[in-house]
């Protein structure tokens, strides 16, 4: 039996993206796009904002819906950007703009505290219409590393360039797509959603 499952996002390039890296390894299983309307995304954390948009698709469309919310936090901000990484120097969603008000406001501070780690955080819904009583999971990945003091690289987007993975001295911009896609948050929250889709497939063929 094959799955297809329709990822909360008007974003192709993360539709490609997850395309790529989940039918890889679960070929039974497609991705679609989402064209509906997008939900206000007024939640506290990234569980809550990725099950907003997850649960807004599966509605909309009556099909099994994934949504991810991710972002960068920095421990000695609390945690902060966390769910406002992608609007942290304002609502203009300037990636640039974001980093380099990170990168300020972390002037003062030294290697050993300036530790921070990605976060991706994928919620599955699947309808009342698709499975009597609905189902709703939450996965969780964790990519823990630490800042750097300037930008270096060119392969990444938003904070990847002031992000150096745990254990290496490059940053994220400047690891080959193939190794950040296979080391990322993003990566280790599917890999963690792999289980949860066998289990779901299994439920809907018995």
């Amino acid at each position: 039996m094959s799955l297809q499952l329709v990822l909360a996002t008007h974003n192709q390039h993360k539709v490609d993206e997850f395309r790529r890296m989940l039918e890889r390894d679960h070929p039974h299983i497609g991705i679609v796009g989402y064209d509906g309307p997008e939900p206000v995304e007024d939640g506290t954390d990234f569980s809550q904002n990725a099950l907003i948009k997850a649960r807004a698709a599966a509605q909309h469309t009556g099909k099994i819906a994934l949504a991810d919310d991710s972002g960068l936090c920095v421990d000695i901000l609390g945690g902060a950007p966390g769910i406002f990484s992608a609007r942290w120097a304002g609502s203009a969603h300037d990636a640039t703009a974001n980093r380099d008000l990170l990168l300020d406001q972390l002037s003062d501070i030294s290697d050993p505290h300036r530790t921070a780690r990605f976060v991706c955080t994928i919620a599955l819904v699947v309808p009342e219409t698709v499975l009597a009583g609905g189902h709703e999971e939450i996965v969780e990945g964790i990519w823990p590393g630490s800042l750097a003091t300037a930008p270096r690289g060119t392969n990444g987007f938003a904070y990847d360039p002031i992000f150096i993975p745990e254990g290496m001295e490059a940053t994220s911009a400047e690891l080959a797509p193939e190794e950040k896609n296979r080391l990322s948050h993003r990566a280790r929250a599917l890999s963690a959603l792999g289980g949860v889709l066998a289990t779901t497939l299994e439920n809907l063929v018995n």
